[in-house]
Parts: structure tokens; sequence; C-alpha cells
């Protein structure tokens, strides 16, 4: 074939298509089980980030499997059912009216010997989904701690939530009040004298900080009946 003609260069030019997906597609076959493993383990650090229990990616697992006890689903009357948890699709249960969710639940022992409550959480920020997980001591009403990330907010602003200065305000605060009434945490901007259902806002970031805290109510609400059935008296 004459190698300066017409055909010869569309033939050279298909080959190499070929050839480039062909190589593109075995390589994308053959990282996605890496890349998913990858996934869940970033998942449970992350989960594990919330107990306050600081992991590796060479210890994760074996951490996220000696402290997560139980895995649960959770429906809209505070009925628990035995599942994979992680399998929820957490972004598409917001999206459904709150009596139609079905909500995942963790439950963690300690070293300490408490057991622990942790909820995923999923929200929007100012430029896209905010997410994270949320743990309760075991009188479902106390915040243990909590870790939020983003998928864009502005660095030094809005994606301050990720950092721990701002996550380690939540410990300790209530998302109920005295008369048992829910109250979740707010996210409040110059306020002095912070109550224990508020916590400080992020300087610049007050769209995300309110992303934050509209996450945090419409999250918790769906185990309220849950929280009924089960807190200690």
């Amino acid at each position: 074939m004459n190698k300066e003609s017409n055909v010869y260069t569309f033939v050279f030019a298909t080959v190499m298509v070929v050839v480039v997906a062909v190589l593109l597609s075995f390589t994308a076959i053959t990282l996605k089980p890496i890349q998913q493993k990858n996934i869940e383990l970033e998942r449970k650090q992350n989960i594990l980030s919330s107990i306050n229990i600081k992991t590796t990616t060479t210890d994760a697992e074996d951490k996220y499997n000696k402290f997560i006890v139980k895995l649960l689903i959770v429906d809209a009357k505070g009925n628990s059912v035995e599942g994979d948890a992680l399998s929820i699709n957490l972004e598409e249960e917001m999206n459904k009216p709150i009596d139609k969710r079905k909500l995942p639940l963790l439950e963690a022992k300690l070293d300490d010997g408490e057991t622990y409550y942790i909820i995923p959480l999923r929200g929007k920020g100012l430029w896209g989904p905010i997410w994270g997980y949320l743990s309760l001591k075991d009188d479902l009403k106390t915040i243990y701690g909590v870790t939020f990330d983003h998928e864009g907010e502005t660095p030094g602003l809005g994606a301050e939530i990720s950092t721990l200065p701002f996550q380690k305000q939540f410990s300790g605060k209530l998302i109920f009040d005295n008369e048992g009434n829910f109250t979740s945490v707010t996210v409040e901007k110059s306020v002095k004298n912070l109550t224990e259902h508020q916590v400080d806002g992020i300087s610049g970031g007050t769209i995300t900080s309110k992303g934050v805290q509209k996450m945090l109510f419409d999250c918790l609400s769906g185990y309220l009946e849950y929280f009924k059935k089960h807190k200690k008296q």
C-alpha cells in the first residue's frame, strides 16, 4: 500500500484508534478492582475518624473489623434490620420523603467498652456535594466526633469544613435539649457565647457552613424514631 495515499492514512489512523481504545479498556478493567478497594478503604478510614480512631492505609481494615461491630438499616419508624449499610446510596435516600428513607447506621465498640453510633451524612455546599460521618455516644444525644469532606468547596474558605479545628468543635455538642426536643447543631457566625447546640462558623464560608448545618439537621432527622426507641432514659 502506498504510504503516501489517503487510504493508508485512514487505515493507519483507524488501527491506532482501535489499539489505543483496547489498551485503555484493558487498563480500566484491570485497575477497577484496585480503585474500588481504595475507595472502600478511604471510606473505612473516614468512618473510624468519626470515632477518633487514627488509621493508615495498612491498618485501617484491621481496625475497622475490630471496632465496627454491627451494620444496621433504619427505617422511618425506628425499626432496624441487619444488612449491608454501606451498600445504601445515601444521596438517593436523602432525595426521598423522610418516611420512605432506609438509612445506614453503624455501631462501634471501643476499648473503653462503650458503644458509639455512626451516622453517614450527605448534603450540599456552595459548589457541590459535601458529606461525612457523625458519631454519637450511647446516650444518642451527645456527639462524640465528626468528619466532613467536600467535592469542590473554596480552599481557605468553605473547604475548611474538612479541617480538624472546625470538626473538633462538634465533640460534646448535644442534638437534643433538656426537654428532649431535637435541636441538631447549628453553625453560627460571630456568636460570643456558643451554646451546647452551636459551633462557630467559617469566616468567609457562610454558605458552606449553613450547608453543614442543613446536612446535619436533614440527615439526623431520619433517625429520630430510632433514637426515641433506643436512647437511655
